[in-house]
């Protein structure tokens, strides 16, 4: 007993949550493959339906006036069960479930459609997880990223959500992926760069913690070494972006956001973050923003499932 708890050992971990759990040759991975197959069976498919590559093909908006519903499966609980499987382990399918869950109020036909391509890309790559390989050259490291106002649609211009940007970020430790997130910002961005210095910060806001979180351990934990820093590489795309970033002082044309996302400067200043150039094709969080062709999808969903 320790601190009023009883601990007990237990075997190997097969399966958690629904999660199949596999360890190998130093290699963790998991995979939700009833979740998948309920899905499928949710939405009325059967293993015969046409697989998609990818699990989006362009941007859905709110569609306020578009054709109603031809299903009859339940839009919102089918949206739960996607939520938890890009939340666990299939972070691949986090944009387009965000998209589609913004409508759950009142979802269209376009709305529905949309869900069903992300089942069938889901029918194709039902053996997929994420599997987590650590690489110990690699620290506390963070992708950000973000859409600006891509969603715009001309057909609702008194939409507030029409001109919102996304902002997106994976974070990784040991070369492995712990944090994904993608998601609309809250207020409007005047210009890309307002909209990627935004993601940052948001990014930035879980880095943080996180990095406290990783001292604090240490403070616990029996070192015969010297502890080491805790820092984090932050990789942005946006030129301008990592100016402001950096940047010592507050300008006119950021003064209206300086309370609110220039909370890490601090950490810039200590040298305990480090905004560091990236070029967009290698910018790991850019699954996460928009729709992307198969070759391009392919490529940064190996990176971020390990497979």
């Amino acid at each position: 007993r320790d601190g009023g708890f009883d601990f007990t050992i237990e075997k190997d971990i097969q399966k958690y949550l629904g999660v199949d759990v596999k360890l190998k040759d130093g290699v963790l991975e998991m995979k939700q493959p009833y979740l998948i197959k309920q899905i499928i069976n949710a939405i009325g498919f059967d293993e015969n339906v046409l697989s998609k590559p990818t699990p989006m093909s362009e941007a859905v908006c709110k569609n306020s006036d578009g054709m109603e519903r031809k299903e009859k499966w339940n839009y919102r609980s089918l949206i739960g069960m996607l939520n938890y499987l890009a939340q666990t382990t299939r972070p691949d399918i986090s944009m387009p479930v965000h998209q589609c869950a913004r409508f759950t109020n009142d979802p269209k036909l376009s709305h529905e459609r949309a869900v069903k391509r992300i089942v069938k890309y889901l029918i194709g790559t039902q053996e997929l997880g994420i599997k987590f390989q650590i690489d110990r050259n690699k620290g506390l490291e963070a992708f950000a990223d973000a859409n600006f106002a891509n969603d715009w649609n001309k057909d609702e211009p008194d939409d507030m959500e029409n001109v919102l940007s996304k902002t997106c970020y994976i974070i990784y430790y040991m070369g492995v992926p712990i944090v994904w997130a993608s998601k609309l910002q809250t207020k409007i961005a005047l210009s890309t760069t307002e909209a990627e210095y935004m993601a940052l910060s948001k990014c930035l806001k879980d880095v943080i913690p996180i990095m406290n979180l990783m001292r604090e351990i240490s403070d616990y934990l029996t070192i015969k070494y010297e502890k080491p820093i805790i820092s984090c590489k932050v990789f942005e795309d946006n030129e301008s972006a990592i100016k402001v970033a950096k940047a010592p002082i507050m300008t006119p044309r950021t003064k209206h956001i300086a309370l609110e996302y220039h909370h890490f400067r601090d950490y810039i200043t200590k040298k305990l973050i480090k905004i560091l150039p990236i070029r967009s094709k290698d910018q790991n969080a850019d699954i996460l923003t928009k729709p992307l062709g198969k070759q391009a999808f392919e490529i940064l969903r190996e990176k971020l499932l390990g497979q």
